[in-house]
């Protein structure tokens, strides 16, 4: 047997697709391709699937991982290809290889986060949203684990960040933590909303654009 990591893009009408169909799919996917996926025991076998930090719904990706287990020994190396023949529109296979980093050395995530304005930037904003989201704190409402909404921090979750403009956008290029904990990053939006409601967009787009390990590198 044998784990094989693919990389995947999901964008377009795809980032209405929900975290359970999205499982979905890849099951049928997989079937369609012939893959012969190792399944798990008990009375009710499926197949071994897991996402790495699921996408929030409404978000698109350029580096979505999938890792499963195959029960013939295989590197990969075609596979990306011969998925895609089967894929939903907004959906595509990448890469795929034996992985090199268990999913908790996940550390980063690059992303970008599109806060469009139907009238324009408003004058100023990119300094005011600079100097909200770089500040020493920056504490938002956020749900926990256990449903209630709390004060969160979130600055030490935000390791990085470049603002630049196009007409009716403001784009947020940054780097954040991904995990344990790990930051959303509609929520840069968010803080804006609560923290400079004037400067607050008419529509948000958010992007993953990289996942990094603890060295800044590509996650593998």
């Amino acid at each position: 047997m044998g784990k094989l990591r693919l990389i995947f893009i999901k964008e377009g009408r795809a980032v209405y697709i929900s975290h359970l169909d999205l499982l979905r799919t890849f099951q049928r996917v997989f079937l369609r391709q012939g893959l012969v996926l190792r399944h798990s025991q008990g009375f009710h076998p499926h197949p071994i699937l897991s996402f790495a930090l699921p996408l929030p719904v409404g978000q698109s990706s350029a580096c979505e991982v999938l890792d499963f287990e195959v029960v013939e020994d295989m590197d990969g190396k075609g596979l990306p290809e011969s998925l895609n023949r089967f894929m939903p529109e907004g959906i595509r296979a990448v890469d795929c290889y034996v992985p090199v980093w268990p999913v908790r050395d996940l550390a980063k995530l690059r992303c970008r986060v599109d806060l469009c304005y139907d009238g324009g930037v408003p004058a100023g904003a990119a300094e005011e949203i600079r100097s909200l989201l770089t500040g020493e704190s920056l504490v938002i409402q956020k749900r926990t684990k256990r449903k209630a909404m709390a004060d969160v921090d979130i600055r030490p979750m935000l390791h990085g960040l470049e603002l630049s403009e196009e007409p009716g956008i403001l784009r947020l290029d940054a780097t954040v933590s991904a995990q344990n904990p790990g930051l959303n990053p509609a929520l840069l939006a968010e803080a804006v909303r609560m923290h400079l409601p004037p400067l607050a967009p008419d529509f948000v787009q958010v992007r993953r654009l990289e996942l990094l390990d603890a060295g800044d590198g590509t996650f593998r």
